[in-house]
């Protein structure tokens, strides 16, 4: 059994559970090292103190589960077959059919619930979230690696990027620039829509790119990440096209000084709410604080958004083995705006920090 898990296990019996039914993605893929997209497909994981592990799949994806390495039991459904009846044949085999079983509240559906709750109607159900984002939150060295290497592969798109600016290109024109040269690189997937953004457009922390066009004395915002091996990267960099004005550059080192001081605050230990507030009171004293309209960060890693929120009241103490982004940003309705981010990770020595591309004020001729 994985050392995943067997630690779920423990946790099931430090927290008086017999069950926990896991049927998000991201949780799924993290105890079966299975990654699928399930469309509208049951998938699910059961780990019991009752029985050896169960995954439950369509049966078109039985070889691919074995073939990423699960050992054990399987639902493998098909299209036609209902697969909570196929469950409740396997709980009833033995008859000990779990009274405590933990699902996860933010993912499950009333229509997926009210079908669990058929199976076990005797069943009283909890929240997994907690025990799962405990779990998840501490990356082991093998997870480091790859977040590492998806950063890189980061980097290079905003490299790609920013080689793309020209006058006359639009911002759509760049992301395609962006994404074929990922593809060709091996990348099979952005972590989330990529973002090229300009103009006044950046003042809008998540706009829409468009066939906007770039022209002279435009900020250009770079967003983007890539799945590598099943986890994801995220960063941030803008930069100057030709010309740029004393305030938009007082905005920029605004923001580079309020990251570097967010990084700099990154200690074993320290409350992820310090981390934000850090970089918050450097943008606050510059006179721009009623225009950083987000937290500092997230937790990263089988998702983009991940536990913890590195939001100022959150007192969570950082850990080794932490991965999560550092991204103040300045947005000033009308102008444009600025965001700096980078995907840190938390070592023994300190923060490391996995995103390497430049971060100095660049001017694009």
């Amino acid at each position: 059994m994985t050392n995943r898990l067997n630690t779920l296990l423990r946790k099931l019996k430090e927290n008086d559970l017999d069950s926990m039914l896991v049927t998000s993605t991201a949780n799924f893929y993290y105890l079966s090292n299975y990654y699928t997209d399930p469309h509208e497909r049951v998938i699910a994981v059961y780990v019991s103190r009752f029985h050896d592990p169960l995954l439950i799949l369509p049966a078109m994806e039985k070889e691919d589960a074995k073939h990423a390495g699960w050992e054990y039991e399987m639902i493998a459904y098909s299209d036609h077959e209902d697969p909570w009846q196929l469950f409740k044949q396997f709980l009833q085999r033995d008859g000990r059919t779990p009274q405590s079983v933990a699902v996860e509240r933010n993912h499950l559906t009333l229509e997926r619930y009210e079908q669990v709750k058929a199976v076990l109607p005797n069943a009283t159900f909890s929240d997994a979230q907690e025990i799962l984002a405990d779990m998840r939150v501490v990356k082991s060295k093998q997870e480091y690696s790859l977040l590492k290497e998806a950063a890189a592969l980061a980097d290079f798109g905003v490299e790609t990027g920013v080689k793309a600016i020209n006058e006359g290109v639009s911002e759509l024109e760049i992301i395609a620039k962006i994404e074929y040269e990922l593809k060709k690189q091996g990348v099979e997937q952005m972590s989330f829509s990529t973002m090229t953004l300009s103009g006044a457009k950046t003042s809008s922390p998540h706009g829409t790119p468009s066939m906007k066009k770039i022209e002279k004395g435009d900020m250009v915002l770079f967003d983007l990440g890539v799945v590598h091996g099943g986890y994801c990267s995220d960063t941030t960099r803008t930069v100057a096209y030709k010309s740029i004005t004393p305030e938009q550059q007082t905005i920029y080192n605004t923001v580079l000084e309020a990251e570097t001081k967010a990084i700099e605050a990154s200690k074993i230990g320290t409350a992820v709410g310090d981390i934000d507030k850090a970089a918050r009171s450097h943008i606050e004293q510059a006179g721009y604080g009623d225009y950083f309209t987000h937290r500092i960060g997230h937790g990263l890693g089988i998702e983009t958004h991940e536990f913890p929120s590195m939001h100022g009241q959150n007192r969570l103490p950082l850990a080794a083995g932490m991965s999560y982004t550092i991204e103040p940003g300045i947005y000033v309705p009308g102008k444009g705006g600025v965001r700096i981010e980078d995907m840190v990770f938390m070592t023994d020595e300190g923060p490391e920090t996995l995103t390497k591309f430049p971060k100095e004020l660049q001017i694009i001729d």
